[in-house]
């Protein structure tokens, strides 16, 4: 726990809200720490969550999308029990904003035992952000509409930090910023970028709302969203090695929140890996990139030719002994070579390397499957994908072909159930009794 580079933060003025967000951080050095190492929820709803090497934090992907001037659930093939009533003229479904729906999803995060949610704020940022003089510029498909349509967004995912505190609830939020479109580097006429406009906009809302905060590293935590495929050679300037050398070029920035960067289907990327080869077991993620997983696949026993599937870990040294920071589990996990359905995307056959939702009893196949390895892994964050994007192409044609948790109608509350069930076995078991073969993951 770096202490003195916490006490600085929380030292910082913020506007109106300085005094009361340095004592509550100070706070969270004796009482959010002494939770977060025995991988349970803080004992104060008003205090950050101070994550450490010794930590076992759970958390939730979550969006916030909803609306009816933003995304809807038209052409999704699970629809949500939830429902709000200003939804009804763009086809049903709920409002991110509507407060009944608000408090029902935290009531079943609780449930479910997860310490915090990722809150999703990933597309379209230079449409979100930038001027109008910008976006004709470098970003013209961002019409007015479209422009408004994601800003919507961006309100709802705003709006969760005073929804959340004034509901008290002990869940906290870590923001996901969007490191997708190579825009986001761009200055707009202000001289700032996107990227900084979008961490800047969350942080004033954890400024506001210190005690949703997650601390890690001493500082607040804030996640990148990279996409998928990542190209490993530096040489090339990817995106995202663009993005680690602006936030060096940036100390200002960068001294204030910790910086963890996600990308999707690690697993199918050998090139970042710590040793190439076939896969028989989770495959450690080079820690020259230490990318976290959005969303990995697992199924060991597929047959077609990118198969194997097993999903990624990013492994840190933390002074004692090494420890996994990041794992993250699905619900069912599409095919790489044609989604969820072959040859049709959107119908049956499935796909001969998908992972389902279902195995043959109706049990939760896919998830047992991932959490058994989550608790041999003992990650610091595990992080569970996901409770409600609910559109396609991610999301399938049917329940085994969805990697949603929200109560819906095509599979209730079984999905609610099952993750209340695997966390609980999470949280009893730091290490689980060896898997046939299992060796431990690879220094």
């Amino acid at each position: 726990m770096d202490v003195e580079r916490l006490g600085a933060w929380a030292a910082e003025p913020a506007p109106r809200h300085g005094h009361r967000l340095a004592i509550t951080l100070l706070l969270s050095l004796i009482i959010g720490l002494t939770s977060a190492s025995a991988g349970s929820l803080p004992v104060d709803a008003d205090t950050p969550l101070v994550v450490d090497r010794s930590s076992h934090i759970v958390v939730m992907e979550y969006e916030a999308w909803f609306g009816p001037r933003a995304v809807t659930f038209q052409g999704a093939a699970a629809k949500p029990r939830l429902q709000s009533a200003d939804m009804r003229p763009v086809g049903g479904g709920y409002d991110s904003a509507d407060p009944a729906v608000i408090r029902q999803h935290v009531e079943w995060l609780e449930y479910m035992g997860v310490d915090a949610a990722i809150a999703d704020l990933t597309n379209n940022v230079s449409c979100i952000f930038n001027s109008e003089s910008f976006l004709k510029k470098y970003a013209r498909n961002c019409t007015p509409s479209f422009r408004a349509y994601n800003q919507n967004i961006r309100d709802n995912t705003g709006n969760l930090y005073p929804a959340w505190a004034k509901l008290e609830t002990r869940l906290k939020l870590i923001p996901l910023l969007g490191g997708i479109d190579a825009n986001v580097l761009y200055k707009d006429a202000d001289g700032k970028t996107a990227f900084e406009k979008e961490i800047s906009y969350f942080g004033t809302r954890m400024g506001e709302h210190p005690g949703l905060t997650v601390i890690y590293e001493g500082k607040p935590l804030m996640l990148i969203f990279l996409g998928a495929a990542q190209d490993p050679d530096t040489a090339n300037n990817p995106l995202w090695f663009r993005i680690r050398k602006f936030l060096a070029k940036h100390p200002e920035i960068e001294s204030k929140y910790t910086f963890k960067m996600m990308a999707g289907y690690l697993d199918s990327q050998p090139g970042l890996w710590a040793e190439r080869g076939i896969p028989d077991r989770p495959i450690k993620i080079n820690p020259a990139y230490g990318f976290w997983s959005w969303v990995d696949r697992l199924n060991p026993s597929c047959t077609v030719a990118s198969c194997p599937y097993f999903p990624t870990y990013n492994k840190i040294d933390t002074g004692i002994r090494p420890r996994v920071e990041n794992f993250t589990v699905s619900i069912a996990t599409a095919g790489s070579e044609s989604g969820w359905g072959c040859p049709d995307p959107n119908s049956l056959p499935y796909c001969p390397d998908d992972s389902l939702r279902f195995g043959d009893d109706h049990a939760y196949a896919t998830l047992d499957a991932f959490m058994l390895y989550a608790r041999q892994l003992d990650p610091i964050f595990l992080i569970i994908h996901q409770f409600n994007e609910f559109g396609p192409p991610d999301e399938g044609f049917d329940a085994n072909t969805d990697d949603d948790i929200e109560p819906a109608n095509l599979w209730g509350r079984s999905a609610l159930d099952a993750v209340r069930q695997q966390i609980k076995l999470y949280r009893q078991e730091t290490q689980h009794e060896p898997m046939p073969g299992w060796t431990g993951p690879p220094e």
